[in-house]
């Protein structure tokens, strides 16, 4: 054969190969070897399943298209930039698989599979919002190493192309040892529900028009926190105190990373983002404990060797927590008919309301009935006031993970399709 003819071969037979390797990719339904408590919802498998079909199918018809093509002998360098470019939406579509096989596979792990199916419980129990009649996506739970956990949300964009079709939880592997995973858990999902009813970008311009252009002001620091105080509120929302005190146990950190204060980080500094999960907190089930938790975070961190410019700024954004928060918890987004951030609390999820539940849920006898986030908020409760040691609500919590998973696989929830949201990466 000729250079052109050995050229065309070469392409044609690499086309091939990947039309038989792609061939190959087998359904995550006919090798993952799970429990069935373990295994990921019904609703998640079909939504992943499904997005890479399309992905392999239209993958195999530009593969037949390109094969189709050879015969008609074009020029090689065309032939192998088609080629070429498909090899790397080959390369994706694998990369794609590993992101969901990733996070299926753990579903196999001896108990963290049971563990992980409970905690898809929570997640979508805590998703629920109150008045909001619209679809909610699937969420999916794994776990990996680091402190902080982080979502990559449904219908946000994956690498190299493609809207993810559900959404997917990190879990710090850290923080599988009490009730502070139910608040790195609840704050994910609080990312979650803030692009299905559009808090971020609604709240935005109404934070930038209160800073009248001012870098410095305090409504300046809002806006750019927004996305992460968003997520907290929803974490304290539906888990009351036991929110607060995971995140303590995340954001104890050395004296210079807690009072790093900076523009570059959508998080709030540690030492503020306490002060307004207690603001906010206060706001929604006023308590004199939120006091109190502000005041012994004081006492870990005091002020003292600040800066004086440090504890300027400290000064002016808590004076502007209040005002700040009114607007927050005013806020009527337009996807809940009228009701306001605030109308969301409900009376069970108070402080007094979880009180009265501790008895039966340190006793085991009423928390496998509760809601998860509200038998998690009771155990938090229980364990913030010393009244549930931290051997007895880590084994607790172990126990209600595997309920949950086991209800949940007995009792699949009906499918629902989600909403369009909108399209930005992974939080943290």
């Amino acid at each position: 054969m000729d250079a052109v003819a050995t050229a065309l071969s070469l392409i044609s037979g690499e086309a091939r190969s990947l039309v038989s390797r792609l061939d190959r990719i087998m359904p995550f339904a006919l090798h993952m070897t799970m429990v069935g408590a373990a295994s990921a919802s019904l609703e998640a498998q079909r939504a992943i399943q499904g997005h890479l079909d399309k992905e392999i199918d239209d993958l195999r018809q530009s593969m037949t298209t390109l094969i189709d093509w050879m015969e008609e002998e074009p020029a090689p360098a065309q032939a192998q930039k088609r080629l070429a470019f498909l090899k790397l939406r080959f390369n994706l579509l694998l990369s794609h698989f590993d992101i969901y096989s990733d996070v299926l596979v753990q579903r196999s792990e001896h108990e963290h599979g049971i563990q992980l199916a409970g905690l898809d419980a929570v997640a979508s129990e805590s998703m629920q919002i109150p008045g909001y009649t619209g679809g909610l996506p699937p969420v999916l739970c794994y776990l990996d190493r680091g402190q902080g956990a982080a979502i990559r949300r449904a219908r946000t964009r994956l690498p190299g192309g493609g809207d993810n079709p559900v959404g997917l939880i990190r879990m710090p592997r850290e923080r599988m040892v009490g009730s502070g995973i139910g608040s790195s858990l609840v704050h994910e999902v609080g990312h979650q529900v803030a692009a299905v009813l559009d808090l971020v970008t609604a709240l935005r311009p109404k934070l930038h028009g209160r800073s009248r252009g001012n870098p410095l002001s305090a409504w300046a620091y809002f806006e750019r926190w927004i996305s992460e105080i968003v997520a907290d509120y929803w974490s304290v929302l539906k888990l009351g105190i036991t929110s607060t005190v995971g995140l303590i146990g995340v954001v104890s950190l050395p004296v210079a990373f807690v009072f790093r204060i900076g523009m570059d980080d959508p998080h709030p500094f540690p030492w503020l983002r306490v002060q307004l999960s207690c603001a906010i907190g206060g706001a929604l089930y006023p308590d004199s404990q939120w006091r109190q938790m502000a005041a012994a975070w004081e006492q870990l961190y005091p002020l003292d060797g600040r800066t004086e410019e440090n504890r300027e700024l400290i000064q002016t954004l808590l004076d502007g927590i209040p005002e700040f928060l009114d607007l927050l918890l005013s806020f009527r987004p337009p996807a809940l008919g009228g009701k306001s951030l605030s109308d969301l609390r409900e009376r069970r999820r108070s402080p007094a309301a979880l009180r009265e539940l501790g008895p039966s849920v340190r006793s085991g006898s009423h928390g496998r009935d509760l809601p998860p986030t509200i038998a998690i908020a009771a155990i938090g409760q229980a364990r913030f006031e010393g009244r549930m040691t931290a051997g007895r609500e880590s084994a607790f919590l172990r126990e209600l993970l595997v309920e949950w998973a086991l209800r949940r696989f007995n009792e699949p929830s009906v499918a629902c399709p989600a909403p369009e949201i909108q399209r930005t990466g992974e939080q943290t």
